[in-house]
């Protein structure tokens, strides 16, 4: 209640961005002082709860309630938000070379239909910023995402992106290959599987020789085709991939409740949020008819814990949260994974754990 009747019409007396920095600023600043960090866990955590942990890629998930890569885009908070109810969080996406991303504006608020449109083009200090950070002790699972430096030509991805790995791969937990953001130029072009498939086998090269056996994921568009789709499953087949992030933002406008001419003023960029519920979910489900042991991490429009069962039922092992946590507050994610808790509880399974897939078509 106080976030919905204080905080957060000071935050959306803000631009988006700006709200951003001061909130996440806060949280760090928090977690820095003394106790913070328990602090931090005794406010907004979920009691913890070993029906909810997930075992996925070979590691151990306290819950499978996740942060989606976006929000921490240089390493600089995990330990606070996996204090503030994150089961993990994934940072970045970092590229190897530091950018400012596009100009600004480039993050709106479309708040009836819950959306954000951004076009932040990897705005980052660059993987060997990051890369100490990374390396210290931590207590949260953290996923390192990667992308391509905008300065790099395409046909120089593949050194670029294996470059961020040889920085970044010793320090992750799982390590995640975006070829989906809408806000880089020719960046969705890698998703072709010609493409992808050099890039992919680069990338899990020289992530062996700096970890053994660490997970290896891709994060893949919405908007693919569904040939494309079933493409990108063949080919995670063919090189054992760990897993599959479905899915990225999207650069439709499916917004029934936005004027058109917001829709046009705000420009390009990608939606994410509530209107990508449905088609995140039929990229998912289509993804787990075809893999079978390939773990799924769903994203795109998880609001509460009834979607976020859904996906888990439907064939993803974690879950991945951004837009909703920026509208729903700090408590958002206790209350998801709560809301998973009692799903679980009703519907007859002992653990999440066997839950997963238990409605896949």
């Amino acid at each position: 209640m106080l976030y919905e009747r204080a905080l957060r019409p000071l935050l959306y007396s803000l631009p988006p961005e700006s709200a951003h920095h001061l909130a996440f600023g806060a949280l760090r600043n928090a977690a820095r002082a003394p106790g913070g960090l328990r602090a931090i866990r005794a406010a907004l955590a979920p009691s913890p709860d070993p029906a909810l942990e997930v075992e996925a890629m070979g590691l151990r998930f306290p819950s499978p309630v996740g942060l989606a890569a976006g929000f921490d885009k240089d390493a600089v908070g995990f330990e606070a938000l996996g204090a503030a109810g994150f089961g993990f969080v994934e940072v970045g996406t970092l590229t190897h070379l530091p950018q400012g991303g596009n100009p600004k504006p480039r993050l709106f608020r479309l708040p009836a239909d819950r959306a954000l449109i951004n076009r932040m083009g990897f705005n980052n200090h660059g993987a060997a910023d990051a890369a100490p950070r990374l390396s210290a002790p931590r207590r949260t699972l953290v996923g390192v995402n990667i992308g391509k430096s905008k300065v790099v030509a395409e046909e120089d991805a593949v050194a670029d992106y294996v470059a961020s790995t040889k920085l970044l791969a010793a320090h992750a937990d799982y390590l995640v290959v975006n070829v989906s953001s809408p806000n880089t130029p020719g960046l969705r072009n890698l998703q072709a599987v010609e493409r992808l498939e050099p890039l992919l086998r680069a990338v899990r090269a020289e992530a062996s020789r700096q970890k053994d056996g660490l997970p290896l994921l891709v994060k893949i568009a919405p908007d693919l085709a569904d040939d494309d789709v079933d493409a990108v499953a063949q080919l995670a087949t063919t090189l054992a991939l760990d897993g599959v992030i479905a899915t990225n933002t999207t650069i439709a406008r499916p917004l029934p409740n936005t004027a058109a001419a917001e829709v046009e003023r705000v420009g390009a960029g990608g939606l994410s949020g509530s209107p990508l519920r449905d088609r995140s979910f039929e990229v998912l489900a289509r993804l787990r008819s075809r893999l079978d042991s390939t773990t799924l991490i769903a994203a795109g429009g998880i609001e509460d814990g009834d979607e976020a069962w859904r996906r888990i039922r439907a064939g993803a092992s974690l879950v991945q949260v951004y837009t909703a946590y920026i509208y729903e507050g700090p408590l958002f994610p206790r209350r998801l994974t709560e809301g998973l808790g009692v799903h679980l509880r009703r519907s007859g399974f002992r653990r999440l754990q066997d839950a997963i897939g238990s409605q896949a078509s």
